[in-house]
């Protein structure tokens, strides 16, 4: 599947910006079937949540860029501060076509898929307005629980379905076979932002296709 089918309907203008992060994403050796399925997973949280957040089209194509750029640093400067070199290249790379302020926010959703929460101590989150850091935290909370679901990068964790109530989202995670205990492990530690942002616990639910699906 093309990235671009990820979102239905993209403009002209979405369509070439997006091959230009797609240019970048492949200068830095990204990993792409982990990049693919971690943003996948990570927009069908956002859909799954969408009455809770209320964010529209336009924050979900914000969302696909910042995945697709998410592991940018891992093959740069290598693995270990790899999301603080994600946010260094998005804000300086003369191949991305985007402005400061949407450099400033995609890099920052990339940059927090993991280490350090959201802070207004951070020089590029600082420099948003409070509107803007919602939004950097709720992107990044869907992304970053979305990359501890694919620890492995071995796609074990094939689709995801949320649930939720006025105090837990229930994440139920449709699983063939594949032993997951060490993605499960991950999303749930990676879960501290997405807690936070919606002020509920979190739970994960193993199920088989037919529960899945329903037909069970």
């Amino acid at each position: 599947m093309k990235y671009s089918r990820l979102i239905k309907k993209l403009d002209e203008q979405e369509k070439k910006d997006l091959n230009f992060v797609l240019k970048l994403a492949k200068t830095c050796n990204f990993e792409n079937q982990h990049t693919k399925h971690v943003t996948k997973l990570a927009l069908k949280i956002f859909d799954d949540l969408q009455e809770l957040h209320k964010m529209g089209s336009r924050e979900k194509y914000t969302l696909l860029c910042a995945g697709i750029l998410h592991d940018i640093g891992v093959h740069t400067e290598g693995p270990k501060s790899h999301h603080k070199t994600a946010l260094k290249i998005i804000l300086e790379s003369s191949i991305l076509q985007f402005d400061d302020k949407a450099r400033l926010i995609i890099g920052s959703i990339a940059r927090y898929h993991k280490g350090a929460l959201p802070d207004g101590k951070h020089d590029h989150y600082k420099a948003l307005s409070s509107k803007e850091r919602v939004l950097v935290s709720t992107l990044s909370s869907f992304l970053r629980i979305s990359d501890g679901l694919d620890y492995s990068h071995k796609n074990r964790i094939r689709d995801v379905s949320i649930d939720y109530s006025k105090d837990t989202i229930i994440v139920n995670c449709l699983v063939k076979k594949a032993t997951v205990n060490k993605e499960l492990k991950a999303a749930d530690k990676k879960g501290d932002l997405l807690r936070k942002t919606f002020k509920r616990a979190l739970k994960f639910k193993v199920q088989t296709v037919a529960e899945f699906t329903g037909l069970d």
